[in-house]
Order: C-alpha cells, then sequence, then structure tokens
C-alpha cells in the first residue's frame, strides 16, 4: 500500500525503454496508443534502467485545462529538436476540470507523456516531490503548466549540466515579475531573497524560480524535505547551497500566467519566509540562532552594568530577563547544532 495519503498504488507503466511499455495502437490510428494513466504515492524512489530516457520534465497540473496543451506542444517541440531523449511526466493534482481528460487525449498523440493522476489534490511541492521520486531520467527538470516559464530554454539548463560537472542544479533566473499583485510580490520576494542570502552566505538571483534543472540522483536525499506548497522550489534551492552544491543561474523571460493564479500573496508569502529559516536551521542552526543569543546577552551586560551605576547592587527584572533570554536561545543554538552534526555523523 502507499504511504502517501493522496494516491492509490496501482501497477505503474513500465520504464521507457522497456519492451513492456509498447501500448496498442488506437484502432484506426496506426502509430498512436492508448494512454496509461498511473496512480502512484510516495515511496523508495524507482531505479534507473537501461534504455532510461536522459531527461524527466516534471509538469505538475492543477486546473490548467484550458491551455495545459500548448505548453505540452512547445515543450515536445524543443525537446524533440534537441540531443536528449526525454519522458513528459504531467501530474494531475486533482484537478476539477478537464485537465485529465486533456492529458489524456494528448497522451494518444505524444508518446513521451507519462501522466500520473492524484485522486486528492496534495500540492505542487508534493507533485514535484513525488514526480522526481518517480522520474526515470538522469536529469529531471521542473516547470510549470502555466505558460509563463520560458521552456524552450529547457535543452540549454540540461546541456551545462551535462557539459559541467561541476554545477548540481541550474535554474532559470527570471528577470521580470509578471504576477499578480506584482506591486507587493516584487519587495516581498526581495526581502525573502535577502534574507536567504544572508543566512546560506550565497548570492541567489532568483530563490523561488519555478523552472530548473538538477541531477536526480543529488536530490533524493533531500525531497523528504520539500513542503506541499509553493515553497518547495525554495527548499531544492536551499537544500543544495547549504550543503556545498553548486547552482548555475541563467536569465530566462517571465510571462504573465494563463488561467487563474493559485498564489496567495500573504499566505504563500509567509510560508516562503519560514521555510527559509527552516532550512537554514536544518543545515546550520548556529547561524539562525546564535546572533540573537549573543546580542541579547551582550544588552544584557550593558543594562546590568547600567543599573549597577544608576543602583549599585539593584537588579532589574527586564535585565534578568534579557540575561536568561539569551543564554537560554544560546544553548539551544548549541543543542540544534550538537542534533545536525550528529545526524551527519
Amino acid at each position: 500500500m502507499s504511504n502517501h495519503p493522496e494516491t492509490e498504488v496501482l501497477p505503474t507503466m513500465p520504464a521507457p525503454g522497456d519492451p513492456a511499455s509498447v501500448t496498442p495502437a488506437v484502432a484506426g490510428h496506426p502509430g498512436r496508443r492508448d494512454p496509461v494513466i498511473e496512480h502512484v504515492g510516495s515511496g523508495a524512489p524507482v531505479e534507473r534502467q537501461p534504455g532510461d530516457p536522459d531527461v524527466t520534465i516534471v509538469l505538475p497540473c492543477y486546473n490548467e485545462g484550458e491551455h495545459v496543451m500548448l505548453e505540452i506542444e512547445r515543450i515536445s517541440r524543443v525537446m524533440d529538436a534537441s540531443e536528449f531523449s526525454y519522458e513528459l511526466l504531467c501530474i494531475d493534482d486533482a484537478s476539477t476540470d478537464n485537465t485529465l481528460e486533456v492529458l489524456r487525449a494528448a497522451a494518444v498523440d505524444y508518446p513521451k507523456i507519462r501522466i500520473l493522476a492524484f485522486r486528492r489534490n496534495g500540492g505542487s511541492g508534493t507533485a514535484r516531490r513525488i514526480g522526481t521520486q518517480q522520474a526515470h531520467g538522469e536529469y529531471v527538470v521542473w516547470t510549470d503548466a502555466d505558460m509563463t516559464y520560458e521552456n524552450e530554454r529547457i535543452p540549454d539548463l540540461v546541456r551545462v549540466l551535462v557539459e559541467d560537472d561541476s554545477y548540481d542544479q541550474v535554474v532559470g533566473a527570471r528577470t521580470t515579475e509578471e504576477g499578480t499583485h506584482k506591486w507587493a510580490r516584487v519587495p516581498a520576494k526581495w526581502v525573502i531573497r535577502k534574507i536567504a542570502e544572508k543566512l546560506s552566505k550565497q548570492s541567489i538571483p532568483d530563490l523561488n524560480s519555478g523552472l530548473r534543472a538538477f541531477r536526480r540522483e543529488v536530490s533524493l536525499p533531500y525531497l523528504r524535505l520539500l513542503p506541499p506548497g509553493f515553497s518547495c522550489v525554495t527548499t531544492i534551492t536551499l537544500a543544495f547551497l547549504m550543503n556545498q552544491h553548486d547552482i548555475k543561474y541563467v536569465e530566462t523571460s517571465y510571462a504573465k500566467r494563463a488561467g487563474t493564479s493559485k498564489f496567495k500573496f500573504f499566505r504563500d508569502a509567509y510560508r516562503y519566509i519560514l521555510q527559509v529559516l527552516r532550512m537554514v536551521m536544518y543545515f546550520d542552526p548556529l547561524r539562525v540562532l546564535m546572533p540573537p543569543a549573543v546580542a541579547l546577552v551582550l544588552l544584557g551586560i550593558f543594562k546590568f552594568i547600567f543599573d549597577m551605576v544608576r543602583n549599585p547592587f539593584y537588579l532589574t527584572s527586564n535585565t534578568v530577563l534579557l540575561l536568561v533570554s539569551g543564554m537560554l536561545i544560546g544553548s539551544l543554538a548549541l543543542l540544534a547544532d550538537l542534533v545536525v552534526r550528529s545526524r551527519d555523523a
């Protein structure tokens, strides 16, 4: 049985290249095939087999029925013209419109498509996590089905990984912001990105771009850290950077999305900030906790001296509170660091 609550395990489609993966042609349409829809949950990552494709493109789809076909067409066109073999893993995240029907129809004419269908909505992070676990490709590409990202650049991103093994991830860094609530998103993203840069001590041109390619084997230990929502892209960025996996940023354009945005500004901005702190805490808790601990202790010492000068031998309660709070946070920082070092041992 699956240990993922949104899905139920049914027989999975054989790996591309396996003779068993050849499905019967649709009657009257030689060369076409009946689409195979998988219902798989989170579990052990699939093992790559000889003949598997070079690249798996993970395409989460939630209520994208009006335009997902256009996205499939342009991704397939550019990948067919490239030197890479590939599979297009389309994940229907329990859409309430006709997205699954559109994917089913597309799979008849596009043999590189695999369809993975959730029975309950799990969020884009869940779709990307399970899609990466189920990927057969050596390289995994994440992108969106809303026509925003420059998916014509996918072969360029993968090419960087193939030609330069010093990089483990390549991110399409957006040069403009075209999302909803632009007046608020631009400064909010800047602040969150600066917090992430400060805590990770890395330059991050685009913290939460949804267009990226990475080595699947490198990503597997970090997939369990991915949250179910949009901040999964922030997580995979920080997980790589905090563990000394180099990322290359390639400038890409960004278009206004098709359809209705699922991004909720206040809720998702809060989750982005929380996830940045969580990821840095996971890898380097001293960097988050020790600065406020030291600041509180120093402030407490300064306040203690002030109290002694003003009223000798009289210690105010707020001075004690500052000193104790600083020491408690510092102790927590050391304990968290010990846990991290024990985990990595």
